[in-house]
């Protein structure tokens, strides 16, 4: 019987530590898609542009004040509307850009990883609004789709824990502030 408060009090220790290190959630803090954009070029492929906020933590715009680079994963999907989950998609591809900031040269840097890009910016505000445009991505060409169906592309954006610093990741798993997404977002796909 002398084992049961000594077992409450340990699991009472436990809930107070894990509480204390999720600590408050960041509603306030998220991903949005504000705008997804399709068309049909002369060529007659189908192109993309879209926006997307990235409103950070600020945990976050912490750790890239202190040199942290920070890698957003944006999941694009083009689907028949109304498909069943197990169908396949038309298309589903993810694009990296990473933004960090230069205490020396004081500037932040835009990356998109697959085209091996960068953009230089003297304020987070600029860099931030440039992380967030995709613009002219080439998607497949129009001859994929069929005429008699509807379709619609999926976008989903995260900030990808796993490349954060090995030392930072476990705070980032536990800390709500850390897990920041859009959620996926559907719009049509336009001619």
């Amino acid at each position: 019987m002398r084992e049961a408060p000594r077992l409450i009090g340990w699991l009472l220790t436990g809930l107070s530590l894990l509480l204390f290190c999720i600590g408050p959630a960041a509603a306030d803090h998220d991903f949005e898609v504000r705008r997804v954009e399709t068309q049909l070029g002369a060529d007659g492929r189908y192109r993309l542009d879209a926006h997307i906020d990235y409103d950070f933590s600020p945990e976050a715009l912490e750790a890239l004040e202190h040199g942290v680079p920070l890698t957003v994963l944006v999941h694009l999907q083009v689907r028949r509307a109304g498909a069943w989950i197990w169908e396949d998609s038309l298309l589903d591809t993810q694009l990296r850009r990473t933004i960090r900031y230069k205490p020396l040269s004081e500037r932040y840097e835009v990356s998109r990883l697959a085209e091996r890009t960068e953009r230089s910016f003297v304020s987070r505000e600029a860099a931030l609004r440039a992380l967030g445009q995709i613009e002219d991505l080439d998607l497949f060409p129009a001859e994929r789709l069929d005429a008699a169906l509807d379709y619609e592309v999926q976008l989903k954006t995260e900030l990808d824990i796993e490349e954060l610093p090995l030392p930072l990741r476990p705070m980032a798993y536990l800390k709500p502030s850390w897990k920041l997404s859009s959620g996926w977002t559907k719009w049509p796909l336009n001619p």
